[in-house]
């Protein structure tokens, strides 16, 4: 297992990895209908690759697998922070965080946790701020904004 940056040729892989897991992980907390605008099966990978190269973005693979992915930006937003549904509570998720706290020098790491990753953010010294509301299509999807200071 390497944690190693993101290349554009993992785009494809990281999209049905992200689908994945948001439908079986996720599950426990949100509803179908939730879970399909989150996650909907088709993202714009071009959009995704630019966003995922604007940021620092870094992966965690075995051999050709990816088995989780996560990026932050110059900000200190953590956008995105996922592992592969079939390796949860390995510490990929931890390590990846780790290199994506490590990468940014600002004060203060801003994220907005879905229920089912807060308490993961909490154990790591992130405190939520808020909750807020996500309206995609209509369908609300809770989150809380949460921040750690570095």
């Amino acid at each position: 297992m390497i944690i190693r940056k993101y290349n554009s040729s993992d785009c494809e892989q990281i999209s049905r990895l992200f689908f994945e897991t948001v439908h079986s992980v996720n599950a426990k907390d949100h509803s179908p209908e939730q879970l399909d605008v989150w996650a909907a099966g088709t993202v714009d990978t071009e959009e995704w690759d630019k966003s995922f190269c604007e940021h620092y973005t870094v992966v965690c693979a075995e051999g050709e697998l990816i088995l989780g992915f996560g990026d932050i930006d110059k900000t200190g937003y953590l956008d995105r922070l996922y592992v592969h549904k079939d390796y949860q509570r390995c510490g990929i998720a931890s390590a990846i965080c780790d290199e994506l706290e490590k990468a940014v020098s600002v004060p203060v790491i801003t994220t907005h946790a879905s229920i089912t990753a807060k308490g993961f953010f909490e154990k790591r010294g992130y405190t939520a701020v808020r909750e807020q509301q996500v309206i995609r299509s209509g369908i609300a999807l809770n989150n809380f904004v949460m921040v750690k200071k570095i």
